[in-house]
Order: structure tokens, then sequence, then C-alpha cells
């Protein structure tokens, strides 16, 4: 399956062959690299509903299928990934649980690995209120890396409470990642609440 990326009137995909089918590497390296700015994440879904009347116009009716179901795909990517660079920590608490994925170099291929697998269970991850926050460059000191000090490719897993839950050297998929989750009390209580609703 390939996914088109539209932000604005600049469409990105499919994703290159080295790159993997899950098309989520385009993005991660456009936010890796600080764009759209994470308030920018609404206006660039936006663009993508937008931009399939042009897609339409240009491949027909099937195109416009094509950019719809484009689009509905790419929506919950642009919700659940974030450049890092530009998050504070304590903003995120008690609303989200982030996930914060580092590496030396948007190049690393663990780093690719690791975005493609969160890409596949994006719709997972956002039902546990997760965010994906990326940060690829060891030369620009975030808070994040201040934080959290990663050495080359670090997986964190960070708590609505802010606490940091779990730390990974390599790639986890989200089946690990949310089967971690769901024993949090804070989760557990959660799932109890949308039971009793």
């Amino acid at each position: 399956m390939k996914h088109l990326f539209v932000f604005g009137k600049t469409r990105f995909g499919p994703a290159e062959p080295l790159l993997g089918s899950a098309g989520i590497l385009g993005l991660a390296a456009l936010l890796a690299m600080g764009l759209p700015s994470a308030g920018g994440a609404q206006q660039a879904a936006a663009a993508a509903a937008d931009d399939s009347a042009i897609v339409a116009e240009e491949t027909g009716s099937q195109g416009a299928r094509d950019a719809e179901t484009m689009a509905e795909v790419a929506d919950p990517l642009v919700q659940l990934v974030r450049p890092g660079a530009s998050v504070e920590l304590d903003d995120l608490m008690w609303l989200h649980r982030p996930i914060v994925v580092f590496a030396d170099s948007p190049a690393d291929p663990r780093f690719h690995e690791q975005m493609e697998r969160l890409a596949d269970g994006a719709e997972a991850l956002l039902e546990r209120d997760v965010i994906v926050l990326t940060d690829t460059d060891p030369g620009v000191t975030s808070a994040l890396r201040k934080k959290l000090r990663p050495r080359g490719f670090m997986l964190v897993l960070i708590g609505k409470d802010g606490g940091v839950k779990l730390r990974k050297p390599q790639p986890w998929t989200v089946r690990e990642l949310s089967r971690t989750i769901d024993k949090f009390p804070s989760r557990l209580r959660e799932v109890e609440e949308r039971r009793g609703s």
C-alpha cells in the first residue's frame, strides 16, 4: 500500500522502496526537521482534505476516492507524530503518554524501523493517548535530550504523570508498547471509566 502525504500544496509520496511501504518515514523526516510545526498538524490534515479535489481533477473520480482514503490514512499519523524539539514534556502531563524516538540521524535504520512500526499501529496508540515525539539531531540540545540523555537510537515511553516508564535501545512493536501501557494504573482507570459511561 502506498501513502501520499500532503502539506499545503506540496505532495510527498509514494515512499521510496528503501524507506519501506509504511510511508511514515517522509512525514517523520519532515517532522524531525521541524516541519510542520506542532500547531500545524491540524492545518496539514485540512490541507490534505482540500487537496483531494485537486487530485480528483488530475486523476478523475478514482483518484478522488484514493485521495480521500489517503487523507484519512494520513490524519492519524499527523495526530500521532510531532517534532520533539519544540515540545515541553510538562505541557503534555496528564494529557498524553509521549513516546520519544531518538536517533543520531533520520537515516538511522532503527529509526526507520521504529517509525514504520508506530505507523502501522497508529490507531491503537491514539486510543491510548500516545503521541510520538521525534528527535534526530544530536547537534541541537533540545529539552528532551537534556532530560532523557539518549545515546544513539533510543525509545522512551513516558507516562501521563511525566515519569519515564520504559527505555529501549532497539525498536519495539506497537503490540509490545500497548501491553506495557495497558498495565499502567492510569490506563486501567481510563478503561473502567469508558466502560462505565
